[in-house]
């Protein structure tokens, strides 16, 4: 920072140094600004073992939406019965069915997928 004069001692020349010292400033500080701004909001998009990415939480939502339409559109599964959860790429199957064969179909259905990593099978046969 420059230090000025009392203001009754500023004469012209002294005015242009002072402009043109904030005036090259402007520059660096929008620079500074920037760069912390772009850190931050890239840190936002970035995925931790607890947290997923965004492009993670993308590709899971389509995942979890591929398996329950195929469970849908299954004869055998019970689509409403079947709870489908997808967290970078790792799928837990959970809730009820009436037959082990619907289990398995379930499970077969989630394993056809693109993308699955790995099935948690947590289906119960009542």
């Amino acid at each position: 920072m420059i230090a000025l004069p009392p203001a009754d001692n500023l004469n012209e020349s002294t005015m242009r140094v002072a402009n043109s010292a904030m005036k090259s400033s402007q520059p660096a500080w929008r620079a500074t600004v920037g760069a912390a701004l772009a850190a931050a909001l890239l840190a936002a998009c970035a995925g931790s073992p607890t947290k997923e990415s965004t492009g993670e939480l993308f590709d899971d939502s389509l995942i979890t939406t591929k398996i329950k339409t195929a469970m849908v559109t299954d004869k055998l599964v019970s689509a409403r019965s079947v709870s489908v959860e997808t967290f970078k790429g790792r799928v837990l199957l959970s809730g009820f069915v009436k037959s082990d064969d619907e289990r398995i179909a379930a499970e077969g259905i989630a394993r056809s997928v693109k993308g699955v990593k790995e099935i948690a099978n947590k289906i119960e046969v009542r």
